[in-house]
């Protein structure tokens, strides 16, 4: 097996260790789907059907049928685990029984709908975690999924449908397991949509309107079947990898198309995409840079990453390897990526060079195996361009004088040593001198010590001296093993220090990046999230910034701009030229590159978000290739940046949206029957003492006007709470404090619920020492109505109402007590909330504004309110004043 196949120990060691824990876990098989109805539950049961004909124990543990006969008519046969009952606002949940399926330990269970949300009070929130723990204790499992339910598809399913998906799979659930997809055409989908066979016909009307469309359903469908595909690649590309096996396996196909500094490397690049797109291939563009291409000039590099933009805006990916040898680092790659075509240039070096240290492409096809290589020409250029492929830019001058420099002072330290060691060793003197160079000159200098050094010792020091002749053959070993010591340490030095020059520019690139990334993630709002973005780019290449967004109309608007950054309407035009095309222009461009400024868009995969534009302090400053790099990096960045905070607020103004529906929705109902209702009550008494006014007794009579007067005042109530609510909304709640009567505040509240409070024991205890307090008499009257209306519509008729009113620390404490229905524990605050309503089917509804309205009155004066069950059974309602001004 040769190295460029061998697996790496340290790799293949975790891999081994991950292979055992394996082992000891249950296995997940997965049936997934694009959409509700394609038969996943129905492929789960036949599944299981054929496990058990095998003699497997299998049991299902939760299986949905959902009413469909054919899923039912699968369940029979098969052991059938009972559910767990949960009770959640008074319903009847079921739920998969964890402990039920471990206590009965089968070899198999069945589970489900896996990104299903648990109900509240369940050991786990999500049931891909029950399904994790029943994996731990050695249980396999068979679950179903839809696509739209991973984790990393969120936004794409949002951006196809419409719809945000809230209850998702981490796909890490999913790394190790078993993938089966259940596949059905749209068109029978749909089918089975209208003839009722996945939902009931007003669910499949609602749904076949909004998410079970056709267009939606197809792009569901291609998404799981490429997820799938690209699934089964990994598991493939890593059943060889663990095995050794060199590939490629062309099980598809799969193209790298290497590139160089050679202008010749986009017309690869272009023809890789016109291949790739014939074969319907998946491509990749590579550069390998070596020690050698480290020093490539600013052209060459701006060769280089233009050629790698180009394959990513052709649909291919983009990667820069960091290798000694391009054609082992190139097929060390392919193979670990299972390619099956490698695209090269057609070798430009003389015939000479290439017969003296052989040609990459050359190199590539003796090793290649089963990868077949193409070789592209280029008809443009007929004649070989000198040093494109590896050229370096020239060297200083300076260098090589210090070269020379390195060799005088090494012969002057030799000169001084020569008495006291032997003339062998004066040979290390000459090394140190090679390694010096090599370090901090290069290799070209490095080189040149090392010849220099050889005449230098055979001139000064070996006899007979200060002439090149050479008594002793003997020294001729030495000076050859000096002049081939010293080359490979100065390729050996240099590369070393290639190295280390490209790891220390890449480290100084990831922290500015990392720094960059960080401060973006925390941003909070548009405004922290650009100056953010303005500030690191300013200093980490020195240029004035101005950053561009759309309007909601569409058109581009300067959000954001350095002191410095002069800005004119060619410039504005350049910006908006970008934004439209989705294109760098300006400055360094092919485009419009007359502007002062270079405009970068802000391109994000839902389309360009704004432009960056960036100007240099200095005329004369240009960027090199790796800072435009590094700047389209940031602008990469910058765009998902500001992309996530539009759907911030996107996804803030649609909540506001549905809270707004809601509330009218609420109020529309409140006002369709709390207001009907009583005006309806009131339209009949005055009917009946209209028209029958002769026929009626007097008690008759009395009856009816007093349900009419009664009926007006829970009108009037309710008109009331509602023109409250709006005096709260509008901010026009005045309160105008003056020092009252605890008691007067309770009797006068008392008075307005007495016609509601006939029939009901009342207790209540103020306590006689308490001072007056400041209040607004009618705010916190209406405050304390509201609450014992409160408590007379959600507790029995007939039971006792309590008032306790002390002093506690400092403040007034009103406690009303009832012996109700009481309120759920994670609903003790959402009571104050407007609209909302504890629904009991004995309770006569309300608009759900009142405790609402008596929090913001009370709040208003300073005090707090808040809800509590009471022991026994009912609810505490509590409020508390401040018993000082407050001013």
């Amino acid at each position: 097996m040769s190295d460029l196949s061998r697996p790496n120990p340290d790799d293949l060691l975790k891999l081994v260790q991950a292979e055992e824990q394996q082992r000891n876990r249950g296995k997940l098989k997965v049936f997934l789907g694009y959409a509700a109805g394609v038969g996943k539950t129905y492929a789960m049961l036949e599944a299981a059907h054929q496990r058990k004909r095998e003699g497997v124990d299998v049991v299902v543990g939760y299986v949905e049928t959902h009413g469909r006969p054919e899923t039912e008519a699968l369940l029979a046969g098969l052991e059938v685990l009972p559910r767990r009952q949960v009770y959640y606002r008074g319903i009847l949940l079921t739920e998969l029984d964890v402990d039920a399926v471990l206590a009965r330990r089968p070899q198999l269970v069945l589970v489900d709908e896996l990104a299903h949300t648990n109900a509240p009070g369940s050991r786990h929130v999500k049931r891909y975690q029950d399904v994790e723990e029943i994996l731990e204790a050695g249980i396999d499992v068979y679950t179903t999924l839809n696509i739209q339910h991973l984790e990393s598809l969120n936004d794409i399913v949002a951006q196809i449908t419409g719809v945000v998906v809230r209850e998702t799979v981490p796909d890490s659930v999913l790394e190790q397991a078993e993938i089966e997809l259940v596949d059905l055409p749209p068109e029978e989908l749909l089918v089975r949509l209208r003839e009722g066979k996945v939902y009931v016909p007003e669910q499949a009307a609602q749904a076949m309107r909004k998410f079970f469309r056709k267009g939606n359903l197809t792009a569901l469908r291609e998404l799981a079947m490429r997820w799938a595909a690209r699934r089964v690649d990994d598991q493939m590309r890593d059943y060889m990898w663990i095995h050794g096996i060199p590939g490629p396996w062309p099980a598809g196909e799969r193209l790298l198309v290497g590139i160089s500094p050679h202008p010749l490397a986009e017309r690869l690049v272009r023809a890789a995409r016109r291949l790739a797109g014939a074969l319907d291939a998946e491509w990749i563009a590579v550069y390998v840079e070596t020690p050698e291409h480290s020093e490539l000039s600013d052209e060459q590099r701006g060769r280089v990453l233009k050629a790698l933009r180009l394959a990513e805006e052709l649909g291919g990916r983009s990667i820069i390897l960091t290798g000694d040898s391009v054609p082992e680092t190139l097929l060390r790659y392919a193979r670990e990526q299972n390619v099956t075509k490698i695209i090269l240039g057609k070798p430009v070096r003389p015939r000479w060079k290439e017969a003296l240290t052989g040609s990459v492409a050359d190199r590539i096809i003796r090793q290649s195996g089963n990868i077949d290589v193409y070789i592209i020409s280029d008809t443009s250029s007929p004649r070989p361009v000198r040093q494109e492929a590896t050229g370096r830019p020239p060297r200083p001058w300076t260098d090589y004088l210090w070269a020379i420099c390195l060799v005088l002072i090494a012969t002057g330290i030799g000169a001084l040593l020569q008495r006291a060691i032997s003339l062998p060793n004066l040979v290390i003197v000459y090394l140190m001198a090679v390694v010096i160079a090599a370090l901090h000159l290069g290799r070209g200098p490095a080189i040149l010590v090392s010849m220099l050094s050889v005449l230098a010792l055979d001139f000064f020091f070996v006899p007979p001296r200060h002439s090149f002749a050479v008594s002793d053959m003997e020294y001729l070993l030495t000076f050859a093993g000096l002049l081939v010591v010293g080359w490979v340490i100065s390729q050996l030095t240099a590369r070393m220090r290639a190295q280390v020059r490209a790891a220390q520019r890449r480290e100084a690139e990831m922290a500015a990046l990392y720094a960059f990334t960080r401060d973006l993630s925390t941003a909070e709002g548009p405004e922290e999230l650009l100056r953010a973005i303005a500030d690191h780019i300013r200093r980490t290449f020195g240029r004035e910034v101005a950053i561009f967004l759309p309007d909601p109309q569409g058109n581009l608007k300067l959000a954001r701009k350095s002191s410095d950054f002069a800005l004119d309407g060619n410039e504005m035009a350049v910006a908006v030229w970008s934004f439209r095309h989705g294109q760098p222009a300006g400055r360094g461009t092919d485009t419009l590159s007359a502007a002062k400024a270079r405009y970068i868009p802000l391109k994000t995969p839902q389309g360009v978000v704004g432009v960056l534009g960036v100007v240099p302090k200095e005329p004369s400053h240009r960027l090199t290739p790796d800072q435009r790099r590094l700047l389209e990096t940031f602008a990469s960045e910058a765009a998902l940046a500001i992309e996530r905070v539009q759907l911030a607020e996107q996804a803030r103004q649609a909540q506001l949206l549905q809270e707004a529906e809601r509330l009218q929705t609420a109020l529309l109902d409140s006002i369709s029957h709390n207001l009907r209702t009583p005006l309806v009550s009131i339209i009949g008494a005055l009917t009946s003492l209209q028209e029958d006014a002769s026929a009626l007794s007097e008690e008759a009579r009395q009856t009816l006007v007093t349900t009419a007067r009664s009926e007006a005042e829970r009108l009037n109530r309710l008109v009331g709470n509602l023109l409250d609510m709006s005096r709260i909304a509008a901010g026009k709640v005045k309160v105008k404090k003056a020092p009252c009567e605890v008691q007067d505040v309770v009797n006068a509240a008392l008075e307005q619920c007495a016609e509601q409070l006939k029939g009901r024991p009342i207790t209540v205890k103020v306590d006689p020492n308490l001072p007056l307090v400041p209040m607004d008499f009618a705010l916190i009257e209406q405050a304390l109505v509201n609450v014992l209306d409160n408590a007379i519509k959600y507790s029995p008729a007939g039971s006792p109402i309590e008032i306790y009113a002390y002093a506690d620390a400092g403040n007034l404490v009103i406690e009303v007590m009832d012996r109700g229905i009481g309120i759920p524990p994670e609903d003790l605050e959402r009571v104050f909330d407007k609209f909302y309503r504890v629904i009991r089917h004995d309770v006569v509804g309300g608009s759900g504004l009142g405790l609402t309205i008596s929090r913001a009155f009370i709040e208003a004066h300073g005090g707090r309110i808040w809800a509590r069950n009471r022991p026994g059974g009912g609810t505490i309602i509590t409020m508390t004043l401040p018993m000082e001004p407050t001013g």
